[in-house]
């Protein structure tokens, strides 16, 4: 079985849900599968133009008001056909020569845009293979039923009605989950030792140059690092949006000497140089970048705060740890954080000062905690992934 697993790069999430499936497909074996940046078919140029605009409206509230004029239009009529279908439609042709040439049993979507081209060639019936589209978050989104793909994996059996009412089809809707990489989640470390090997590693103190004394005195006897305390890690997504410096003014106001508070930036080095700068004086709190070791970072805190992306929100309950939702990037973000916080699988508020009183309380009070953590256990599909390829495999029989 040969899989084309089709992402775009506005916003890691889904480029995330791709490499998961594609790594569950590499572990099973005798499957051969290519991930790829659908719009790079286009060119290099216009996939990252298309990246860069993405970014700059979600800073600047263009993408709420894109959303919620999409959304109406297609609850409204939804046999109108849209400018992102017909835009993604002109390279459709360059499409189907990829998959075609490349002898593909199967093309799996975790974005919008390729889903709207592989519409258009079904609806031609140029196409004969089978597309299965997944979701990357909890709502259906704006022009997704305009699409006419194969089969739908949607994030859970609750969510089926929503996704009837706005046009799709119930014998097409899977509520298999998101797809993560279920390996890196699951598995997971002591909270000491996960703390005691970021303190060594990530979250290690620089040396400081030792001074002519010391250096005659010989090396300092060795201290066990203190690994006590509340640690609370802040996370704004792989581009590091939000108002974080007022969550962790917040947060810092109600620690004790021996807690700690992580920030992870993501690649927006110009606002974890601001917060390392604003905060100097705060020997609990650390800003971070971009780093590959965010479920050891789970493991090692007593609550994430982050905002309500469909990707880290699963990655959050897959891995049982009790969560805060900060202010979302409107849109669908919105639909997540309700999701969440109505099947008791978060606390979501856009108030830092409430943020920070609850995750406190999400530390002290083991009560409230298991409670939260228990519902993240019953409504999280830890094998996601494994169950897409099972019926990715029928799919491929029955053509």
């Amino acid at each position: 079985m040969k899989i084309l697993i089709l992402s775009c790069n506005t916003g890691e999430g889904h480029n995330s849900s791709a490499k998961a499936i594609k790594l569950a497909m590499d572990a099973r074996g005798g499957i051969e599968s290519e991930v790829k940046d659908t719009l790079s078919l286009v060119s290099a140029d216009v996939s990252k133009n298309v990246s860069d605009i993405y970014i700059y409206s979600t800073r600047n509230s263009l993408f709420e008001k894109a959303y919620k004029i999409g959304r109406r239009v297609s609850d409204f009529d939804s046999s109108f056909k849209s400018p992102i279908y017909m835009a993604n439609k002109l390279y459709a042709k360059q499409l189907y020569d990829y998959v075609i040439s490349g002898g593909y049993d199967a093309v799996v979507c975790t974005h919008l845009f390729p889903a709207e081209a592989l519409t258009a060639l079904k609806r031609n019936a140029d196409l004969k293979v089978p597309v299965l589209f997944v979701m990357t978050d909890y709502t259906c989104i704006p022009f997704l039923p305009e699409t006419e793909l194969d089969a739908y994996v949607i994030p859970h059996q609750d969510l089926i009605e929503e996704f009837v009412e706005k046009g799709l089809p119930r014998e097409k809707l899977l509520p298999f989950g998101i797809p993560v990489d279920e390996r890196r989640f699951l598995d997971r470390t002591d909270r000491r030792q996960a703390r005691l090997e970021l303190l060594s590693g990530l979250l290690a103190n620089r040396p400081e140059t030792p001074t002519d004394s010391a250096t005659e005195a010989g090396p300092a006897p060795a201290v066990e690092p203190d690994t006590e305390g509340r640690w609370m890690l802040v996370m704004g997504g792989s581009m590091g949006f939000g108002n974080m410096g007022g969550l962790i003014s917040c947060i810092l106001e109600k620690c004790s000497e021996r807690d700690r508070v992580i920030c992870v930036c993501g690649r927006n080095e110009e606002q974890r140089s601001s917060l390392a700068s604003r905060f100097a004086d705060c020997p609990q709190f650390r800003a971070i970048g971009y780093t590959d070791q965010i479920p050891l970072l789970m493991d090692a805190c007593d609550v994430l705060f982050s905002k309500p992306g469909g990707i880290t929100s699963t990655e959050a309950a897959i891995r049982n740890i009790p969560l805060v939702h900060t202010a979302p990037i409107p849109g669908v973000e919105d639909r997540n954080a309700l999701f969440f916080h109505y099947h008791n699988m978060s606390y979501s508020s856009k108030d830092p000062q409430q943020q920070a009183l609850v995750a406190f309380r999400l530390c002290d009070d083991k009560q409230y905690r298991q409670r939260m953590t228990d519902a993240q256990a019953r409504n999280s599909n830890t094998h996601c992934c494994e169950d897409i390829i099972d019926y990715l495999e029928i799919m491929t029989k029955k053509q």
